[in-house]
């Protein structure tokens, strides 16, 4: 016997959304960032100050050469320690990582989050026609997956 459906036509329901997914409105665009020839020392205190743990390094055009980090300054903590001297007014450029990964600001949460997992980074530089604009993290991903949590995606 066929089931016999007695409800009329319904047009179809387009779902809407627009919430925002983009990595530019995630990411943090007031961000402290360092030059390459800044000792090693001023950007460990920056980091306990600001309380962060790393930040992008800027030529004096403001292009973005490199990102330094804690792991960076952990290999000048290291070496002083080997060599049983104070920790040194080395330059950033010494230790920063200069193959740095950027992250387009108009890539969605969900990308960004793929980007992560494939590169094992905490942070990644958010870049707009080759400027700096801000900067992404896995904690910035995390958020915006529970504000995103209740909806549906097309």
């Amino acid at each position: 016997m066929a089931i016999k459906n007695f409800q009329g036509f319904r047009k179809p329901v387009k779902k809407e959304y627009d919430a925002p997914i983009l990595v530019e409105d995630y990411m943090c665009k007031r961000l402290v960032t360092f030059t390459p020839d800044q000792s090693i020392l001023a950007v460990m205190e920056a980091f306990a100050k600001h309380k962060i743990s790393g930040g992008p390094v800027l030529d004096d055009n403001g292009f973005l050469v490199g990102i330094i980090s804690e792991a960076d300054c952990m290999k000048e903590i290291s070496e002083s320690r080997y060599f049983n001297q104070p920790i040194l007014d080395k330059s950033v450029e010494k230790f920063m990582s200069k193959n740095v990964e950027t992250i387009p600001h108009d890539t969605s949460i969900f990308d960004a989050a793929g980007i992560f997992v494939q590169h094992n980074r905490r942070r990644l530089p958010v870049m707009k026609n080759d400027i700096l604009v801000g900067q992404i993290s896995r904690k910035d991903i995390v958020i915006a997956a529970l504000k995103l949590s209740g909806h549906n995606y097309k």
